[in-house]
């Protein structure tokens, strides 16, 4: 949270741009709709302005997986 309480009141931190997949996006920097969509975000084909997906933000992030082999100590044949 900020000193100010902005932080608490997201109506007072202004505009935030984000990349909605079901809408048209123009880029806030050039004005086009051509977009390279990842995982967490899209980037203008463009003039490589980034912006952040509305969906990720909302979706559950998994719990880390732990891997455990059941074999912790087999040899390994090395080639020489």
């Amino acid at each position: 949270m900020f000193s100010n309480g902005v932080h608490a009141n997201p109506a007072a931190r202004g505009y935030h741009a984000v990349y909605r997949e079901s809408q048209i996006n123009h880029c806030p920097g050039c004005g086009r709709t051509h977009w390279y969509v990842g995982r967490t975000s899209a980037e203008c084909a463009f003039c490589t302005t980034a912006l952040p997906l509305a969906e990720a933000s909302t979706l559950s992030h998994p719990v880390p997986v732990q891997v455990r082999h059941r074999r912790m100590h087999t040899e390994h044949a090395w080639a020489a």
